[in-house]
């Protein structure tokens, strides 16, 4: 076993050979859109991100679907299913097999085998001071979605923010595999500062985010504005609080995109200084248009986040 239990990285990896290990993962979760195929899009690249986070290539997939055959159409659950089944096709990932249960609420979602060589493997746990670390995708998703169930949000925003998060990091994950990456994991439910906390915890590191650099969906500080903020915003903030600074210039509306639960979000990536900005560009070359470097790494008394 290369990555078990004993750290909350994003998949687990499991050598087999001196040149192969296994990378597995499993995935799932509620409609974050009403339109089913795009949801199935959707999750089905939620649940491979974390195999190009750790550093590998997805090969093979099984569904994983609740559904209420007495209440809901069937027509509902194909079109989600051909969602998945078009974005692993994408992936170049194959599906053999899955299992479903009924259930009183829609879920679905992906067990990931994917492959990796055992020296290749990228974790969480390997920031070094002098890092600095680039985000492959903007922030808001969280917050953008509950806008949409508020019924605010025009057709070209929904179009934009569904479209990111069934974008793949696949395209991102090659590109970094360029470099001499230190660490990386891929920004989800628990959000930027969430999923950073958990590369900093035990580390004795310092970083330093520099907010006016973090890229966000258009309108997301907006509706954050109008209140419109999920509750696994509360729920991070109460839970890294202890970890987390913020300057006096970061209002509390920015403290809620940096801890806004993101669905299928970028890669935040770890890279020596002098990497950093030419990763960066490659990124966007690739066309990963947001990949921006918003912070760096240094020694502290402590580990802490500062946001400034």
């Amino acid at each position: 076993m290369i990555v078990g239990l004993e750290h909350a990285d994003d998949a687990g990896v499991y050598r087999i050979t001196p040149d192969i290990a296994i990378i597995q993962t499993v995935d799932f979760f509620t409609p974050i859109v009403d339109d089913p195929y795009w949801f199935g899009q959707i999750a089905a690249a939620n649940a491979l991100s974390d195999v190009y986070a750790m550093g590998g290539v997805p090969k093979t997939a099984m569904n994983l679907v609740a559904f209420p055959i007495k209440t809901m159409d069937l027509s509902i659950l194909r079109h989600i299913l051909q969602g998945g089944l078009d974005k692993m096709k994408e992936a170049q990932v194959v599906l053999v097999g899955g299992h479903s249960v009924e259930d009183r609420e829609l879920k679905y979602g992906l067990a990931v085998t994917g492959l990796v060589h055992p020296n290749a493997v990228i974790t969480k746990r390997g920031l070094a001071p002098g890092d600095h670390l680039v985000l492959t995708k903007p922030l808001g998703t969280g917050i953008v979605n509950t806008a949409i169930k508020g019924g605010i949000v025009s057709g070209p925003v929904v179009h934009e923010v569904t479209r990111l998060m069934a974008a793949l990091n696949r395209d991102a994950a090659t590109i970094m595999k360029q470099f001499p990456v230190t660490a990386c994991t891929d920004i989800t439910g628990f959000g930027l500062l969430g999923h950073l906390a958990e590369m900093v915890e035990g580390t004795g590191l310092t970083v330093t985010l520099h907010v006016n650099k973090i890229p966000l969906i258009p309108h997301a500080l907006e509706y954050a504005a109008m209140g419109l903020v999920p509750a696994g915003t509360y729920k991070n903030r109460e839970f890294r609080a202890p970890l987390v600074e913020f300057g006096a210039d970061v209002g509390p509306i920015l403290q809620d995109l940096c801890f806004d639960p993101q669905t299928s979000g970028g890669l935040l990536i770890g890279v020596a200084k002098k990497h950093a900005r030419h990763l960066a560009d490659r990124l966007r070359e690739g066309g990963i248009a947001e990949a921006t470097v918003i912070g760096e790494v240094a020694e502290g008394d402590r580990e802490r986040i500062v946001v400034v």
